[in-house]
């Protein structure tokens, strides 16, 4: 083609345009040409944008996007166009109708392509498209409909059925009903010719292109078309009008007399031929002229047509034969009949139609009332063929497999049946053959075979018989119509033919010995049929409408499906009135009793019993009771004149005494039978006479289940079942169910299930309120039942009786659901309160296994539903409910109960309390004075309060919350007991609790809202539920009694009190009622309920106006300052300002004022409270105390036994301590000298009363006078250590000095050797009566003790044998005596153990230091130093107890470890021993390091240390409260620890901060043994700890070693040292005389695991090999040194000024000072007179096996 630059032909000198081109094109041709495929056919390859001369107007009419879309249209990609369609529809459903009707001009040639693409979905956009452009263009489409219509009529008759339904959719959119044959006929002939050119002249490679489409598609879309094309003709046809349809005949014609056309009819393709027939049944139709033109080809066409049985196209076909013989009469005539069309016909009847007898028999009756004389002659033969190929396609394949199939022949065959019998009812003889010939040779084999086939008997057979035989008796004259027929006598003469035939082959199938069950079930159900066929009928159509969406296809459910149209015709059918039936059935009956007596058949009594089912008529029993007459003996019956009766008492009773109770249903049914022609005293007379006769209890059970079944026989039976005769047998039966069951468990279920069916029956049927048996029996009854229910309660081995148990249960259940108001009845309701007892104990009492326990469960249920909701009068004395609430009570009150059988009876409570509301009406009212009953009186609360023990008492009375005295203490008092059984006041606040908050939570639809208010007491239910939770709370669950009811009332929900079930105000008073009269816990109660719901904020004047005025509150006794010491923080100022001065009244005269102590709590409580008070006030209280001392010595503690002491006097010793401390703290300016030296001699002589009755600590007054009396000298240590010189100075002259000198030794000589008194006292911490607030409080004031004190201590002396020491005594007994202690289980002192020895640790090196100087390095090969000997030895054992605790966990796992518990406090004292050790080898010199790195190592202690820390240390140590890890994030490492001995929040995070603290001090510390310990680790070890190291130590370390290097003040000649912290380096610049080095020391990533690298800097006068020596020993010194980095510099720098000294290298590590031990060169050769360092001789001489010099090789001496 052409380019820009390439060369034009000659002359052209205007480039190449097709615009131009389309210009010249348009002047030549004065037209607007169409492009290449734009005719109408289908085949035109569209292109949409116009681009010729004059074009240009049109082709801007069109919007850009739907020229843009058109344009995809014409795309090959089915992706592409298929999108381009839906955007086109779219668009033209949004766009404005001016733009959508600019496409319509190129609409049609597109639609007409696009309509039939091969993918189906672009077929179906396209309807879709279409229809919203015509929804929107609506008239503008008109112009354009000639050329849209064809192509839209194959559209709506595509074979893709959602394309189809589019299409239609479409074109009713278009087009109105009225209007729609008017558009065809508009455009008929443009239709006819598209459909036309398709049939006729299109082949499959002319509608498509070869080129582009495969041949399968073209194949496809071919035959898609055709089929489109004949139906396409058919609907127009069928829509036209009648003129425009004669208007189209001639080119119909043209279509009709085209060979092409009618070999359609034998095409390969189904859907083609069916859609031809189609075309041929509208002709037929609509234009019978055109048919008659083309009859010779039509006929052969359809006729000879039927055997194609295709499934698609069968239905059609047989369509067309029908609509064929009724519009051309002479049909017959163009083929021969009983040449091809009837053995088409025999054959396919003969085969059922293969498959398709739904599509073929119903048009078999039509078939037969059309064929001509010419074609049945001789009619004998013709309809002996006809029914012989019918009844052998009964036999088919398919038909036996298929009962739809079966039905519709079966149904066809009677139709055509009965029609050719009236066609044949002429007196001739010729008809009369054929009659006996269609029911004696075709209609009674058939029904034979049906009696003798289950498939067949369940069909339409036996009805459609019945309905013919009922028409036949119509027209014979038999219902009595008063019609005139003709041929009534040759009716009745054919009736009684076939009844003779019938009865002839009924008794030929009964009287037959190998006959089967089946053949007379046929039999019965041919004769039930007949008696009943409306039955039937009803139920069939029932099951018609039951299979309708049925999608299966298996034999059951095709059993029920009959042709809708039968059904619907036969629903109406009448009885038989014949009297032939009658004498068939006697003569059946009379034939089965001769079987029965003879034989003994059971088959022919079972048959006999269905007989009777249906004909139970006097004349059936008196021919039967006829034919015994002939037997002889005595009949003893003979005076009844009834036959019924005598049938059933000679013969039924009989039979039934002889069968048992196997197989006794029919002889019931029998019975039942004949009672239907008995009178109802008759009924009675024989129903008593069977019940006295010993039958099985089975038999009693299904003749109650028969007359239970119908109204009709309840009511005959009635006076039988409310009998005395029927109540008593049944009340025996009762009694000897419950013996047999108490006595033998396995035989009462295999005998007595139908007995106790039987009993549960009769106690649960009713009907119209009213039992089935006597009300007097049935009580009786339930009481036997109960009475047994009872016993099985009360037995030990209660589980034996299990399966009576349950049957007892089924019983019950079926009666309390069924009789509306069976507990009216009292032994039903003590039933049901024994159920209920049952349901509320434990198993593990009972017995009872789940399953027997659920369902007692569910009898609970249904009983009281139906109690309550029958129940008018609420819960009456005596009543279930009201026995069922005092039980419970008395359970609670008097029974010890655990966890889980409080459980249980929670839950059967609750489960009534829930059916209750579940019942609604009066739900509310019953369940209030249920809860009324259940609630304790007030002397019951008291005493089952005063039953809890008194142990709660200790932490809030040594936690200042509480004051209280206790009479005569004992130590067994405070022992917790480890028993599990609940306290009776906590059992019922859970009962009450539950009981409020299921009634709260019940969802109330009723109008009568059940809400908890309702409940009467609910406040001291409440308020008592708050105590009991106080209670717990108070032991801090610490008693498993305690955790247990704590943990159960949290999944409950209760462990809110319930608090807002009642209103704040009266809560709050009744609380504070309680606090005020008997104080004690109540106060505590109370004081909770304000903190917790802050009342302080929210209901300050209704704490106000609990109390009248402050006033009131005195004179004070305990209970009253208990609420005294809970509101005085709440009081206003003023109230608090009365309290004092009331307190302060009656402390100075106290000699008139028995509550002294009262009154100085008060004051306290008010102190506390920041109250203003006046300091000569306070001066007055002091002078007082002071005058105390002297007049009433005796109530200060000195020096006195506190085990003989009262719980009074420690109480005022206490408050005078307290009131001590908070003079130090508050007011220390009003303490004069006296005052001072009274202070402080107190405290002295009270803590050395403290020390001389550590025995006494069990008793908690005793402990807390310890407590405060410690509080008082951490005051005094804060007082003395923390204030500044300024108040220090304004104390009295010597104070200080005093204080220092004397009082502290006194102090800490008492205090140094109490905790050791303690634990040899109290050996075991977790006993209740350990004193451990007493030893935390203690522990507080010894981490003030100096180290002095320490040094100097007064402890008894304490050696071991054999430890090798170098400390002083008194440093050797403190530790000999305080390491022990780190392992004690209690935290407190583990902690102040560790503070104290971490003061003492930098001393110890010292001694070490001395003793190692009297020794010489050299004669020593290895030196090493062991850490004192205490310390190790405690740190062994707890190493070993690590080792079995963290066994189990992997290194790098996180070992969660429970704060407080022995494995705690092991792991706690080995953390706390390290960071004891790694204190003290900080503090040690750098020789002495060495040595004791060097015994660490032979120990191997350090390894151990850091893979239990890799255990403890958790995978993300972030500190709690911090969010997601970030770069700001406060880790372990980041923050210090603080080890606090009153920690109680955070501890969970103590041990695994610990864990960190020590690894890092060892990282720091010891860094070179941790790169050894790392390198010799595993794999999967080592990256463990270097991955964890990496991101969480070494960040900080490498910051705090730069740190400490750029902040040292550490200076050394001739060498300076700098850092670089964002480098992470150190430069060290070392210059003497004309020597000038540099070194860079870089730290790496994992620091310190990996080796410190050292780079060369500048260097000036050193040799390469000696600078190589240098920095060699500069990298050994900082990887093998455990120090920091300035410690390795150092070395370095003494090194090389010795080797400048002129002191030469050791030859083996070429350095002048020894890497570990820091020594110099001194063992020389003798030959060579080289030196080594011993220690590098050594390794040298045992790695070498030899012992000879490394240079000379002489042997070294």
């Amino acid at each position: 083609m052409g380019g820009k630059n390439k060369q034009r032909t000659k002359g052209n000198v205007r480039p190449s345009s097709s615009g131009r081109a389309a210009e010249v094109l348009a002047r030549e041709g004065g037209a607007i040409p169409g492009f290449v495929g734009f005719d109408t056919t289908v085949t035109s390859e569209l292109s949409y944008v116009p681009a010729v001369h004059g074009a240009e107007d049109i082709d801007n009419q069109v919007d850009a996007d739907f020229r843009l879309v058109l344009r995809k249209l014409s795309k090959r990609d089915v992706v592409t166009r298929l999108k381009a369609v839906q955007d086109f529809g779219t668009m033209c459903q949004e766009r404005d109708a001016e733009e959508v009707k600019g496409v319509l001009p190129y609409w049609p040639r597109i639609y007409c392509k696009i309509s039939v693409d091969h993918d189906r979905r672009i077929r179906e956009a396209t309807q879709q498209a279409f229809e919203q452009l015509v929804l929107k263009v609506r008239r503008s489409l008109a112009p354009f409909l000639k050329s849209l219509m064809g192509h839209w009529i194959l559209s709506q008759c595509d074979t893709y059925t959602p394309a189809a339904s589019a299409a239609c959719l479409a074109f009713e959119a278009a087009f109105s009903p009225a209007k729609q044959p008017e558009a065809l006929g508009f455009c008929k002939e443009e239709i006819l010719n598209v459909l036309q050119d398709i049939l006729l002249k299109e082949t499959a490679d002319t509608l498509s292109d070869p080129q582009s489409v495969t041949e399968e598609e073209r194949e496809a879309k071919y035959l898609r078309l055709l089929t489109s094309s004949l139906l396409g003709v058919k609907k127009l046809l069928s829509m036209l009008l009648e003129n425009d349809r004669a208007a189209l005949e001639q080119k119909l014609a043209l279509l009709v007399s085209s060979g092409k056309f009618w070999k359609y009819s034998k095409h390969k393709t189904p859907q083609i031929r069916w859609a031809f027939f189609e075309m041929i049944c509208a002709l037929c139709r609509f234009t019978p002229q055109l048919v008659q033109s083309e009859v010779a080809r039509l006929c052969p066409a359809v006729l000879l047509g039927i055997d194609d049985t295709d499934p698609v196209v069968l239905p059609h076909v047989w369509e067309a034969v029908l609509h064929v013989v009724s519009t051309i009469p002479d049909c017959w005539t163009h083929i021969n009949a009983k040449k091809g069309f009837l053995p088409k016909l025999w054959a396919l009847l003969k085969e059922g139609g293969k498959g398709m007898a739904k599509g073929l028999h119903p048009n078999l009756m039509p078939l037969l009332s059309k064929l001509p004389q010419e074609v049945t002659d001789p009619n004998m033969d013709f309809y002996t063929n006809f029914y012989a190929a019918f009844l052998q396609g009964l036999s088919s394949e398919r038909a036996v497999t298929s009962p739809s199939e079966s039905a519709v022949i079966v149904t066809s065959f009677v139709e055509c049946l009965r029609y050719c019998i009236l066609q044949n009812m002429g007196e001739e003889q010729s008809q009369e053959k054929i009659r006996n010939m269609l029911i004696s040779q075709q209609l009674l084999p058939l029904i034979e075979k049906a009696v003798r086939d289950p498939s067949l008997q369940n069909g339409p057979l036996f009805l459609l018989v019945t309905d013919m035989l009922v028409s036949w008796e119509k027209r014979a004259g038999l219902h009595g119509e008063h019609e005139e027929i003709s041929s009534k006598d040759l009716f009745k003469i054919l009736l009684a033919d076939f009844w003779e035939e019938l009865c002839l082959m009924c008794v030929r199938c009964v009287d037959n010995e190998d006959l089967d069950a089946q053949t007379l079930e046929g039999v019965a159900t041919l004769l039930q049929v007949m008696r009943y066929p409306e039955r039937v009928s009803r139920k069939q159509t029932q099951k018609k409408k039951s299979v309708r969406l049925c999608l299966s296809k298996n034999e059951e459910d095709e059993k029920s499906v009959i042709q809708e149209e039968e059904v619907e015709k036969l629903s109406q059918t009448a009885s038989l009135q014949t009297e032939h039936f009658e004498d068939a059935v006697c003569q059946l009956a009379q034939l089965c009793l001769v079987h029965v007596n003879e034989k003994n058949s059971e088959k022919h009594l079972v048959f006999l019993a269905q007989l009777l089912q249906s004909f139970h008529t006097p004349r059936i029993f008196s021919t039967l009771l006829e034919f015994d007459e002939d037997e002889p003996g005595d009949d003893k019956w003979r005076k009844e004149k009834n036959p019924a009766v005598r049938f059933l008492l000679k013969r039924v009773v009989v039979w039934l005494a002889e069968m048992g109770c196997n197989n006794t249903e029919h002889l019931v049914e029998m019975v039942f039978s004949s009672l239907c022609c008995c009178s109802l005293e008759e009924t009675t007379h024989i129903l008593n006479h069977i019940t006295t006769m010993g039958l099985q209890w089975g038999v009693i059970l299904q003749i109650i289940q028969r007359a239970c079944k119908d109204s009709e026989a309840r009511t005959s039976c009635r006076e039988w079942l409310k009998g005395s005769l029927l109540g008593e047998q049944l009340l025996g039966l009762t009694e000897e169910l419950c013996k047999v069951g108490r006595s033998s468990a396995s035989s009462t279920t295999q005998t007595s299930n139908p007995s106790w069916t039987l009993i549960s029956l009769v106690l649960s049927q009713n009907s119209n309120s009213e039992s089935l048996i006597g009300e007097v029996y049935m009580e009786k009854m339930l009481e036997r039942l109960h009475t047994t229910l009872s016993e099985a309660k009360s037995l030990s081995d209660a589980g034996n009786m299990e399966p009576l148990i349950s049957f007892i249960c089924d019983v019950a259940s079926s009666f309390f659901s069924s009789v509306q108001d069976c507990l009216l009845l009292l032994s039903a309701e003590e039933l049901l309160l024994t159920v209920f007892k049952l349901t509320a104990q434990d198993q593990r009492h009972t017995h009872l296994s789940e399953s027997l326990l659920e369902k007692l469960k569910n009898v609970c249920v249904a009983g009281v539903k139906s109690l309550v909701l029958h129940c008018e009068c609420g819960v009456r004395e005596g009543g279930f409910l009201h026995s069922a609430a005092l039980w419970v009570m008395k359970q609670l009150l008097s029974i010890s109960m655990d966890i889980q059988s409080l459980q249980v009876l929670v839950g059967a409570v609750q489960s009534l309390v829930e059916t209750i509301l579940s019942v609604g009406g009066q739900a509310t009212s019953i369940l209030s004075q249920f809860f009324t009953h259940l609630t304790p009186s007030q002397t019951e609360w008291t005493k089952i309060r005063h039953a809890l023990s008194p142990q709660w008492v200790k932490s809030p009375l040594l936690s200042s919350r509480h004051r209280g005295v206790c009479e005569k203490p004992t130590k067994d008092m405070w022992k917790l007991k480890d028993s599990n059984r609940l306290p009776a006041h906590l059992c019922v606040c859970a009962v009450l609790g539950r009981v409020t908050q299921t009634a709260a939570a019940s969802p109330c639809d009723q109008m009568e809202a059940p809400r908890p208010s309702f409940l009467p007491n609910l406040k001291d239910a409440v308020s008592e539920l708050l105590y009991a939770l106080q209670w717990c709370k108070e032991l801090d669950y610490r008693p498993a009694v305690a955790s247990g009811y704590h943990n159960l009332l949290a999944e409950w929900g209760l462990l809110d009190g319930l608090h807002g079930k009642v209103p704040v105000n009266s809560l709050l008073e009744i609380l504070y009622l309680k606090s005020v009269t008997e104080g004690g816990l109540w106060s505590l109660t109370l004081e909770n309920y304000i903190l917790t719901h802050n009342l302080a904020a929210t209901h300050r004047r209704a704490l106000n106006r609990l109390y009248d005025s402050a006033d009131s509150l005195f004179p004070v006794s305990l209970s009253k300052l208990s609420t005294l010491q809970v509101l005085c923080p709440l009081m206003s100022k003023e109230d608090r300002e009365t309290l004092i001065a009331l307190a302060t009244a009656g402390i100075v005269n106290w000699q008139e004022n028995e509550s002294v102590y009262g009154c100085l709590a008060v004051l306290l409580c008010c102190l506390n409270g920041n109250t203003p008070v006046e300091e000569e006030v306070i001066q007055a209280i002091l002078a007082t105390i002071m005058e105390w001392r002297n007049s009433r010595e005796d109530w200060f503690l000195f020096s006195c036994d506190l085990s003989e002491t009262t719980s009074e006097q420690l109480n005022l010793n206490v408050e005078m301590i307290r009131f001590l401390s908070w003079l130090v703290s508050r007011c220390p300016a009003v303490l004069g000298g006296n005052q001072w030296d009274f202070l402080l001699c107190s405290m002295l002589a009270w803590l050395e009363t403290a020390s001389e009755n550590v025995s006494s600590l069990w008793n908690p007054w005793v402990q807390l006078f310890v407590c405060e009396n410690s509080r008082l000298i951490v005051t005094l240590n804060q007082f003395f250590t923390s204030s500044s010189s300024e108040e220090l100075e304004k104390l009295p002259a010597e104070l200080a000095g005093e204080w220092k000198d004397f009082f502290v030794e006194g102090i800490y000589n008492l205090l140094l050797p109490l905790p050791v008194k303690i634990t040899e006292t109290f050996p075991e911490p977790d006993d209740p009566v350990f004193p451990m607030a007493v030893l935390q409080s203690l522990c507080l004031a010894l981490t003030y003790i100096p180290v002095q004190q320490l040094n100097q201590n007064a402890l008894p002396p304490r050696f071991i044998a054999d430890q090798k020491t170098n400390l002083p005594e008194s440093l050797q007994t403190l530790l000999n005596t305080l390491c022990p202690l780190l392992l004690f289980k209690a935290r407190p002192l583990q902690i102040t153990v560790h503070h104290m020895l971490e003061k003492v640790m930098p001393q110890l090196p010292e001694c070490d230091g001395e003793g190692d100087n009297n020794k010489s390095d050299d004669d020593r090969d290895e030196p090493c130093l062991s850490p004192p000997a205490s310390l190790m030895a405690i740190l062994s054992t707890c190493e070993e107890l690590c080792d079995s605790i963290l066994a189990a966990v992997q290194v790098g796992e996180f070992a969660v470890v429970q704060p407080l518990s022995v494995e705690y406090s092991c792991i706690l004292a080995y953390l706390l021993a390290w960071k004891l050790l790694l204190t003290f080898f900080k503090s040690s010199p750098s020789h002495l390091r060495a040595h004791y790195a060097q015994y660490l190592k032979r120990s191997r202690s350090l390894n151990n240390l850091l893979l239990h820390l890799f255990k403890l240390m958790p995978e993300n140590p972030v500190c709690p409260g911090q969010g997601a890890e970030s770069k700001e994030s406060k880790t372990f490492f980041t923050e210090s620890l603080q080890l606090t001995v009153d920690k109680s929040v955070g501890i969970e995070s103590e041990l695994p901060h610990l864990a960190c603290s020590v690894y890092y001090s060892t990282v720091q510390d010891l860094p070179a043994m941790v790169r050894l310990w790392w390198n010799s680790q595993e794999k999967r070890v080592s990256s463990a700890v270097e991955k964890f190291t990496s991101k969480y130590v070494s960040p900080v370390l490498s910051a705090q070693e730069i740190s400490s290097v750029h902040d040292s003040t550490q200076m050394f000649d001739s060498m300076t040292v700098k850092a670089r912290s964002a480098a992470r380096e150190v430069i060290a610049t070392y210059s003497v005389d004309d020597i000038y080095i540099e070194l860079v020391i870089q730290l790496p990533q994992n620091y310190p695991l990996g080796s410190i690298a050292v780079e060369s800097g500048r260097r000036v006068g050193v040799a390469v090999q000696q600078w190589r020596n240098w920095m060699l020993q500069l990298s050994t010194y900082l990887t093998h040194q455990n120090g920091s980095i300035m410690e390795g510099l150092a070395l370095w720098k003494n090194n090389v000024d010795k080797r400048f000294e002129g002191i030469e290298d050791c030859m083996i590590c070429f350095s002048v000072i020894h890497g570990s031990n820091y020594s110099l060169p001194k063992k020389a050769c003798r030959t060579c007179k080289k030196k080594f360092h011993s220690a590098c001789l050594y390794k040298w001489f045992t790695s070498s096996n030899k012992s000879t010099c490394p240079l000379c090789r002489e042997t070294f001496f």
